[in-house]
């Protein structure tokens, strides 16, 4: 519970942004993507620092969540499927990270797998007299079936192996959308619990940082990516909207959460 602040302007302009139009909303939210990524391009000049923020902060979400499960004894407004879905993209994209030994990109994506699976043990076996089934209702197969077919008819032609060739592309599709299971969840109960909304405004900022990490290096390596585009290899493009739909899918709620932060409150309803 918080006390509302006194910040007329701002609120003046959430009520013109609630009021106006929703191709209005869609293209400042765009400008305003390009405008944080630019800015970021001249702060930070190595593209792999955006990348290891997206992993650390989503980490950190991770953390947010065993916090709670461990300290509350409750997994209730949690998505089992969404980390479920976290946890394969995680596997399948370690499948190829693991052909280069020593890389941060291992260490990252490890850590991040082994906070998941504690989450999901949690919630399966410790704590799942309250995990709400009936709320997270969202069919695994309506998100993993359509990146699977992605995968195998669209994926890199740089990598050794096929089969690593897909795996990669269906970790990086799936966790494009592995959000939605817990966006709906959220959708059906009406209703945001403190520490999930952490959580999700946490993969919110991390794919802003992972799209940003994308779109830089892309800008960095023209002649590299546009010459593989033009041979056929359309991956890279596929891989770029990938991390843009999940950017967002999360900017909604990100937009709420941020507008309930400034009024001194925390986001307790879910958008409309």
């Amino acid at each position: 519970m918080g006390t509302k602040r006194d910040s007329p302007m701002m609120n003046v302009l959430f009520e013109w942004l609630r009021k106006g139009s929703k191709r209005v909303k869609i293209i400042l939210g765009a400008l305003l993507l390009v405008f944080a990524i630019v800015a970021l391009k001249f702060t930070i000049y190595n593209p792999l620092h955006f990348y290891i923020a997206s992993r650390v902060i989503h980490f950190a979400g991770i953390v947010v969540l065993i916090q709670k499960l461990f300290s509350r004894k409750t997994c209730s407004g949690l998505s089992v499927k969404t980390q479920e879905i976290t946890a394969l993209s995680l596997l399948s994209r370690l499948n190829f990270r693991l052909l280069m030994v020593g890389s941060i990109y291992v260490v990252l994506d490890f850590i991040s797998l082994v906070a998941t699976l504690l989450v999901i043990w949690a919630m399966r076996f410790k704590l799942k007299s309250s995990y709400v089934k009936e709320l997270d209702t969202l069919r695994r197969s309506f998100v993993v079936v359509p990146c699977a077919i992605l995968a195998i008819l669209i994926h890199p032609y740089t990598i050794h192996s096929r089969l690593n060739r897909i795996s990669w592309a269906f970790g990086t599709y799936l966790e494009a959308i592995s959000v939605l299971p817990q966006l709906h969840y959220l959708q059906n109960a009406k209703m945001v619990e403190t520490f999930t909304g952490y959580y999700v405004f946490a993969l919110g900022v991390s794919r802003f940082f992972l799209f940003a990490h994308w779109l830089i290096q892309s800008y960095e390596n023209p002649r590299l990516y546009f010459l593989l585009v033009e041979n056929g290899n359309v991956w890279l493009i596929l891989a770029l909207l990938s991390e843009l739909v999940q950017t967002f899918i999360l900017a909604d709620f990100c937009y709420y959460y941020m507008k309930s932060f400034i009024q001194g409150q925390l986001l307790r309803k879910m958008p409309i």
